[in-house]
C-alpha cells in the first residue's frame, strides 16, 4: 500500500484540530463551573446571612421602602439594559446583539439581598440565572467565540447557576433548554452544559453549601381514582401559575401607569407591602418562606396561604424589586398542594411536592424540567406522578410565562411557520 503524505497530513491536522478545540472546551467549561458554583455558594451564604439578620431584627421590615428607593434608583441610573433581568438573557441568545454587561452580576446581588434583608417576599432563581448567564457570556470575547458557540456559553451559565443555587443539576440541564424553548439547539452544547451543571453543583456544595431537604413519606397507588384526582390537582396547579402569571404583570402596569419616576415604584410598592403585612398579623409572606414550605410537607396548609403568598411575592416583583420567582412558586405550589390534599384523599407530602413542581411548571412552561427536579428532590418513585402533574399543569396555565421575553420570542415563531 503506498504511502500518501497528502492523507495523512490532512488527517493529522484535523485530528490537531479536534484535539485542540476538545482542551479549549475542557477549559471553558471548568472555568465558567467553578466560577458560578463559586458565586452561588457566595450568594446563598449571604442570602442566608441577610434572612437571619432580618428575623433577628424584625424593624428592618419599616426599611422595606428604603430598600426599595436605593434599588430604584440604582437600576434608574446605572442599569440600563439590565432592567430587564432575565429577559435579556433570553433575548440575547435568540437575538444576539452585544455581550451581557458585567454590571448585571453585581447590580442583582445587591438588588435581591436588599430585598431580603427588608422582608420583601421574592426568589432567588432570577439572582442564580443572571449571575450565571453574565458570568459565562464574558467568555465569549476572551476566547474570541462565534455567535454558536456563544449560544452554548448562555446555556452553560443559565444550567450552571440554576443547578447551583436548587442543587439540582439535572434540572438545571433542562432549565436552560426549556427556557430557549429547545430553539437554535445545537447537539454540540449538550456535553458542556451537562458538565458546567455538575461542576458548579459540587463546586457549590464543597464551599460548604446545604441545600434544603424535603422528605415525601407517602406514596398513592395507582389506582384509576388517585391519577384522576391528581389530573384535577394539576388542573388547579395551573390555574394557580396562571393567577400568578397575571398577578404579577397587573402590579407592574399599575405601577409603570401610575408612576412616571421609576425609583419611586419600589417605594411606594413597599409602603403598601408593609401596611397589609401589618393588617393581616403574619410574617410567613417575607422573604423566601422555606420553613413554610418545610411544613406544608408534614401539616395541612389552610385556604389562603398559597393566595397571600401569590399576592405579596406579585406585589413585590411588580414594583421593581429584585429576585426570582421560582421559590415563591414553590410555596405557594406546595402550600396548595398540602391544602388539597385532605378533600383529594392523599397523603400531605405527596401533595405538596406535585404542587411544589406543579405551579412552577405553568409559571415557567419548563415540564421536562420540573418533573426532573421532583426526582431529585423527593425521589424517581414519583416520576409518573410528577409528569402528569407537571404537564397538566403547563398546559392548563396557558401560553403567557413570568419571562416575558420567552412568550413573545414564541409567538414571533409561530407567526413566521405561519407565514
Amino acid at each position: 500500500m503506498q504511502f500518501n503524505y497528502h492523507n495523512f497530513k490532512e488527517a493529522f491536522t484535523t485530528e490537531h484540530t479536534l484535539l485542540s478545540l476538545s482542551i479549549r472546551w475542557g477549559f471553558i467549561v471548568i472555568l465558567v463551573g467553578v466560577a458560578i458554583g463559586s458565586v452561588s455558594a457566595l450568594f446563598l451564604h449571604l442570602l442566608e446571612l441577610v434572612t437571619e439578620i432580618r428575623i433577628e431584627h424584625a424593624y428592618l421590615l419599616y426599611g422595606l421602602p428604603i430598600g426599595g428607593l436605593s434599588i430604584g434608583l440604582l437600576y434608574h441610573y446605572y442599569g440600563g439594559e439590565t432592567n430587564k433581568g432575565n429577559n435579556l438573557i433570553i433575548e440575547e441568545y435568540h437575538t444576539p446583539d452585544k455581550t451581557i454587561p458585567f454590571k448585571m452580576f453585581p447590580l442583582v446581588l445587591i438588588g435581591t439581598l436588599t430585598t431580603h434583608l427588608f422582608g420583601g417576599s421574592a426568589g432567588r432563581e432570577g439572582t442564580a440565572i443572571q449571575m450565571g448567564g453574565t458570568i459565562a457570556d464574558q467568555f465569549t470575547s476572551l476566547f474570541k467565540l462565534d455567535p454558536e458557540d456563544r449560544d452554548t456559553l448562555l446555556l452553560m451559565g443559565i444550567s450552571a447557576g440554576f443547578a447551583s443555587v436548587f442543587g439540582t443539576p439535572i434540572a438545571g440541564i433542562f432549565f436552560a433548554f426549556e427556557l430557549m424553548l429547545f430553539k437554535k439547539f445545537n447537539i454540540k452544547a449538550i456535553l458542556p452544559v451537562i458538565i458546567t451543571a455538575y461542576i458548579s453543583h459540587y463546586i457549590c456544595i464543597l464551599w460548604g453549601i446545604n441545600h434544603t431537604v424535603y422528605t415525601v413519606d407517602a406514596l398513592a397507588s395507582y389506582s384509576l381514582t388517585t391519577l384522576a384526582s391528581i389530573a384535577l390537582a394539576g388542573i388547579l396547579f395551573g390555574i394557580t401559575a396562571y393567577l400568578f402569571i397575571h398577578s404579577t404583570k397587573l402590579w407592574n402596569k399599575l405601577f409603570t401607569n401610575f408612576i412616571t419616576y421609576p425609583p419611586l415604584r419600589p417605594f411606594i410598592g413597599a409602603i403598601i407591602f408593609i401596611i397589609l403585612i401589618l393588617l393581616i398579623g403574619s410574617t410567613d409572606y417575607l422573604g423566601l418562606g422555606v420553613p413554610i414550605i418545610v411544613n406544608s410537607f408534614t401539616y395541612q396548609m389552610v385556604w389562603n396561604v398559597f393566595l397571600l403568598k401569590i399576592f405579596f411575592t406579585s406585589l413585590t416583583l411588580g414594583a421593581g424589586f429584585k429576585g426570582g420567582e421560582v421559590t415563591p412558586l414553590f410555596f405557594i405550589g406546595a402550600t396548595l398542594g398540602s391544602f388539597l390534599s385532605i378533600y383529594l384523599d392523599l397523603p400531605v407530602s405527596l401533595m405538596a411536592a406535585l404542587g411544589f413542581v406543579a405551579v412552577f411548571s405553568g409559571a415557567t412552561k419548563t415540564p421536562i424540567a420540573c418533573t426532573f427536579m421532583g426526582m431529585e428532590l423527593f425521589g424517581i418513585e414519583y416520576a409518573i406522578l410528577l409528569a402528569l402533574t407537571c404537564f397538566i399543569a403547563y398546559r392548563v396555565s396557558g401560553k403567557q410565562s413570568v419571562y416575558n421575553s420567552q412568550y413573545k420570542n414564541n409567538n414571533k415563531t409561530s407567526v413566521s411557520k405561519l407565514n
